[in-house]
């Protein structure tokens, strides 16, 4: 490959790759890389029951009417689950905010003694967001994140439980991926999440010693691997079956309840990332997130630097690899590539990293695509090529062939071939045409032209070029052919034939008469594109190309002069007469045997024409 060539591919390939890297990194594709990468990673999986949604659902709805109800009706719920304390829940966590004193004083105090009797119990608070200015040593800087309230339990079920924040943040694209592992409070320190508090609790009521806290972003937040879509953990169990006996808490010995809404309309349902078309409840996020401290399985993102770097190395590669080659290659590297990284991304996240699953193949089909399209226009480009050097001169079969090459043959530069070449001349030419005008000179010489160009079509020559009323052709090239020396010389007995109903017809017309002398000769020769790159013409050079311009020169018109390398080719198909050396051909030594084509046996030529 030429260096310019080389430079250009290199830094086409550069580009391309920085612009597909830009994309990435503007996040335009977030939510569509979510999608995907969610689809990869979020595979559900059975829960172990360990842990049990009771639901304030529907069924209780009807039976308790509309919420808020009186909290009696939760402290009532709790003494049935604490009723035996040999066997009863191992931890009972609340996923409703109970801020403030309610109507009746009784009730409050009722499930605060409930829960403190209980010594299980874990209760909900939650955090509100929001910007306020915030001085630092540089100055004044906006936190976006600024805790601007802090709702916790009323101070008798506070002190009686333990409690843990609600808060749950959504992605850009409204989708929960994320938790928050803790809330600095201003004035409270840090606290933890709701599903950290019941975890723990969980662990020190069965004796583990807790796995340990997942590492977190910047913002606090951790990825969260998810479980069970949607009803994994929920067994149809509602406070009415707890209220009714249906369902005590012998039944749930040793478990994880969760409490909380699960009914339509009650403004705690989430789309995540386990399903985006099924919103799960908030009670059911908890549950995931439960069992991942409990896996003590944290996958963690990896940085976008990295990625960004790899995605930006593999276009370039991809590019640059994929620039000339062919359909199926492609198709295969394309393959390889995006199946590659799918299996790289399943088999990281395994390890716990989670990469963007959606970068490398999109980026990949891109380029794909586009280098298919690249040589398509190329592979356009090189038929164009090819028809502007070869169209008028060569024979439609042969042209085929060339385009199926793709224009291998069209560059600067030349081969090798072993070769049969014509020369044909008019005889008597000049002097008819001083005395004719220069228009009919001009229609006499076109008749003649058209007839050695249909006779070398004929046989599949290739037409090398017009030389005032001479012709030059030659056969094995650009593609090899079956029995090139006799397609050429059946070419040299049509234009003799022909040119005698021509000379009938010039004789009747001017009363003069011209014919054709033809010198044959085969052997090796150059042959390719000769010249410059900005004008070269496809011919043919060598000694092999002079001696046959050198038997046409001396051959007399209604003649055509062989070699004897031609006549061997031949063979009985032929019959020749040598002429000995007898004709002195220039730049040739003494003894060139020089032979005339009397004769050719069409039924005997051995090949296809």
């Amino acid at each position: 490959m030429k260096t310019k060539d080389l430079n250009k591919r290199i830094i086409i390939s550069l580009v391309a790759a920085a612009i597909i890297t830009l994309t990435a990194w503007s996040g335009w594709l977030g939510g569509a890389d979510g999608a995907v990468s969610d689809a990869l990673y979020q595979r559900e999986v059975s829960t172990d029951g360990q842990i049990t949604i009771i639901g304030m659902d529907q069924r209780a709805i009807d039976a308790l009417g509309p919420m808020p109800w009186p909290r009696s009706v939760m402290a009532e719920v709790i003494e049935r689950l604490n009723e035996d304390p040999d066997a009863r829940p191992a931890v009972i966590a609340l996923d409703v905010l109970y801020v403030g004193s309610s109507a009746s004083a009784e009730d409050d105090a009722y499930l605060s003694r409930a829960a403190r009797e209980g010594g299980n119990v874990v209760t909900a608070s939650a955090a509100t967001f929001g910007d306020s200015l915030v001085e630092s040593d540089n100055g004044f800087y906006v936190n976006s994140r600024s805790v601007l309230a802090w709702d916790v339990p009323y101070s008798g079920l506070y002190d009686a439980s333990v409690t843990g924040h609600i808060n749950e943040m959504e992605d850009s694209d409204g989708v929960i991926r994320h938790a928050l592992l803790y809330v600095d409070v201003p004035g409270g320190g840090k606290v933890y999440s709701f599903s950290r508090v019941v975890y723990e609790r969980w662990c020190e009521e069965e004796g583990y010693l807790p796995n340990p806290l997942p590492e977190t972003y910047d913002n606090g937040f951790f990825y969260i691997p998810f479980t069970t879509k949607s009803g994994g953990y929920y067994e149809d169990i509602s406070i009415t079956d707890i209220l009714d006996g249906s369902v005590t808490g012998a039944d749930l010995s040793g478990k994880i309840v969760l409490i909380g809404p699960y009914a339509a309309g009650m403004q705690d349902e989430y789309h995540t990332s386990t399903a985006h078309s099924v919103p799960m409840y908030g009670i059911e996020i908890q549950a995931n997130i439960i069992d991942a401290f409990r896996k003590g399985f944290y996958p963690k993102e990896a940085d976008d630097t990295l990625q960004l770097i790899i995605l930006f190395a593999l276009s370039a590669v991809m590019m640059f690899f994929l620039w000339n080659v062919r359909v199926r290659t492609s198709v295969i590297v394309w393959l390889a590539c995006t199946l590659g990284w799918a299996g790289l991304c399943a088999a990281l996240y395994r390890a716990g990293a989670v990469l963007h699953v959606l970068w490398v193949p999109l980026f990949a089909t891109a380029v794909f695509i586009a280098s298919v399209a690249m040589n398509y226009v190329r592979a356009q480009k090189e038929r164009r090529k090819v028809f502007d050097t070869f169209g008028r001169y060569v024979d439609p079969a042969i042209m085929r062939e060339l385009l199926e090459r793709g224009g291998e043959e069209l560059m600067l530069g030349g081969r090798m071939y072993d070769i049969a070449v014509l020369f044909v001349d008019i005889r008597g030419f000049t002097t008819m045409s001083e005395s004719l005008d220069p228009p009919t000179v001009v229609e006499i010489i076109n008749k003649y032209l058209t007839l050695t160009t249909e006779c070398i079509m004929r046989y599949h020559g290739t037409l090398d070029k017009f030389v005032g009323d001479c012709t030059m052709a030659f056969w094995n090239a650009p593609l090899k052919q079956e029995d090139p020396v006799f397609l050429a010389c059946c070419a040299a007995m049509d234009m003799v034939e022909g040119s005698k109903a021509l000379g009938e017809e010039l004789s009747k017309r001017f009363g003069r008469t011209v014919s054709f002398g033809v010198g044959i000769n085969c052997g090796p020769a150059v042959v390719g594109n000769i010249g410059a790159p900005m004008r070269m013409d496809y011919t043919a050079i060598g000694d092999t190309v002079n001696t046959a311009s050198r038997l046409e020169s001396n051959a007399p018109g209604g003649k055509i002069f062989i070699s004897r390398a031609v006549a061997n080719a031949l063979g009985k198909r032929a019959r020749v007469t040598s002429l000995g050396d007898t004709i002195k051909l220039k730049g040739k030594a003494e003894g060139f045997e020089v032979l005339t084509l009397d004769e050719l046996d069409y039924r005997k030529k051995g090949a296809s024409i």
